[in-house]
């Protein structure tokens, strides 16, 4: 076996199965991982020095084709079913072995890195993909050691990633010839049939959402997170689609990072080293941070190009309406290093609520926080999917429920013993509409939510009047610096106000429906802080 690069110690892939590989490429530089990407026809540089490329099939994760094993490490601490597929131990070795039988003269790529900015919960990780771009994936997203460093790491997490291989579905225990499987008595992640790189990145953070509470007692969040100036630090949980990366993005405040932080008794830190951001509908004034960041080195997934041009067209959803940018921190001017802050001293839960009833800005006592942080509510556009004609509400426990493996009261719990010791203040930030839902009313205006954060981080909110909602239970602020004060009562804002009534009756029920699964497992303060569904009366 031939080896190139930065020889580990222990650079030889035999102990994991891997044998009579043509070429074993071990952490490469970035740009030697752009030039085999290009020379194997994988990729393209675009026009900003971006290696530009298409994942194929899979433009997504496929958390359906996901599967944990399950055996004496999870049994006890898995909340199975739903996005915890449990697969057979016997299963995982004989699908194991095929998948490392597949590497046999082919090249692979390896890359060691480690997650968790805070040395006292770092973990290394070591990627063996069959494209080179995977690898170069792993570097942006994962923390990067020195060089000296890097010849002396021992994993305590492998992943294996073959794109190529195909699965025999039901006859290997998966469900489709793609599958994500994570053992962790053996500490390893399998990705087998998708190049999609998210399967790498949300891999690790599922792991993480195993390993940090149970054996560290640490809160892992899928949530961006900044410092001000001053030293405070802010959270930023929610969705695609509500602002979470473009919100923490601040000129005025350096980045810890983008989506995925873990807050333990010392303070909030950074799992990756880099950023993974959507660029549908990318633009320079309202982004610039991220338009700015795609450059060389960043890898550009699914973009097309203007025709004729290497120039990329952040509107085109021609391939997906998913498409992404990977790049490292170092790409942003503004940011922690190391990526780790205090406790935060403001909580932020987004929710782009197209049916226009939730208020721009409230603030939540720590029963609502608990309750709307178990809950992860968003809603989808109308239109932007076959058969969706009206807004829909959509619930995503903890704000990321495909990557949980624990119960969600469980991390909920977690959240309000630091909320009562941290004293953090806690909002919710409505991004979405006012006035009215989609199609009547208008979308909040990106200015009037920075302006929100300014205040709420500022503490311009602390001394105003509040009002309580009836339906929500939500205390919103009666005067804003920055903002029009009549969108601040989100039923004032309406010019039907029956309308607005229904409406809010109507996600009042969601709101309901969707806790239902959760109330046995939450205690009657969480549980009271349910949305009041009232009929026959002023709402």
């Amino acid at each position: 076996m031939k080896i190139v690069g930065i020889k580990n110690r222990d650079a030889s892939l035999d102990v994991l199965g891997i044998k009579n590989i043509n070429v074993a490429y071990w952490n490469l530089e970035p740009e030697e991982l752009i030039e085999q990407s290009i020379l194997r026809e994988q990729a393209v540089l675009s026009d900003t020095g971006a290696l530009s490329l298409l994942t194929g099939a899979f433009t997504g994760r496929s958390p359906q084709d996901k599967f944990v094993v399950k055996d004496a490490a999870t049994t006890g601490t898995i909340d199975w079913g739903g996005f915890n597929n449990a697969f057979d131990p016997a299963k995982y070795d004989a699908l194991y072995g095929k998948i490392v039988a597949y590497f046999a003269h082919k090249d692979v790529f390896v890359r060691d890195s480690y997650v968790c900015a805070d040395p006292a919960y770092r973990l290394n990780v070591r990627t063996i993909a069959e494209y080179p771009w995977s690898a170069l994936f792993a570097n942006n997203m994962f923390l990067r050691p020195g060089r000296e460093e890097i010849a002396q790491i021992t994993p305590d997490w492998t992943i294996i990633c073959a794109p190529g291989f195909l699965s025999e579905g039901a006859a290997d225990g998966v469900r489709s010839p793609n599958f994500t499987l994570v053992n962790f008595t053996k500490k390893q992640i399998l990705i087998g049939g998708s190049a999609y790189t998210g399967e790498i990145k949300k891999g690790v953070f599922g792991a993480l959402n195993h390993e940090l509470p149970v054996r560290r007692n640490v809160l892992p969040m899928h949530a961006s997170a900044n410092v001000g100036a001053g030293g405070d630090t802010a959270l930023f949980f929610g969705l695609s689609g509500t602002g979470k990366t473009t919100l923490s993005a601040d000129p005025d405040r350096r980045l810890i990072g983008d989506d995925e932080h873990g807050w333990s008794e010392t303070g909030v830190f950074n799992f990756e080293g880099g950023c993974y951001a959507k660029t549908i509908n990318l633009d320079e004034t309202t982004e610039p941070e991220i338009y700015r960041a795609i450059k060389h080195g960043a890898i550009l997934e699914n973009v097309p190009f203007y025709e004729g041009t290497r120039a990329p067209d952040y509107k085109s959803v021609a391939v997906t309406p998913n498409t992404r940018v990977s790049y490292p921190l170092s790409h942003i001017p503004n940011i922690m290093v190391p990526s780790v802050g205090t406790h935060p001293a403001n909580i932020f839960f987004l929710a782009c609520d197209s049916f226009g009833v939730l208020p721009p800005v409230s603030k939540l006592t720590t029963a609502q926080a608990m309750f709307h942080f178990m809950s992860g509510y968003t809603a989808k556009i109308a239109g932007t999917e076959q058969g969706v004609n009206e807004p829909q509400a959509t619930f995503s426990a903890c704000f990321g429920a495909p990557f949980l493996p624990l119960h969600p009261a469980r991390y909920a719990k977690m959240l309000g013993e630091k909320l009562e010791s941290s004293r953090a203040n806690v909002w919710l930030v409505n991004t979405g509409w006012s006035g009215g839902g989609y199609g009547v009313g208008a979308r909040i205006k990106l200015r009037y939510t920075r302006a929100f954060l300014n205040a709420a981080l500022s503490g311009a909110l602390d001394g105003v009047t509040y009002q309580t909602d009836e339906v929500f239970g939500l205390r919103f602020p009666l005067e804003c610096p920055g903002v029009p004060s009549e969108i601040l009562n989100p039923r004032d804002a309406w010019s039907d106000k029956s309308a607005y009534d229904a409406k809010a009756a109507q996600l009042a029920q969601y709101f309901v429906n969707n806790f239902a699964k959760f109330a046995d497992q939450a205690s009657p303060e969480i549980v009271a802080a349910s949305p009041k569904v009232l009929t026959g009366a002023r709402l």
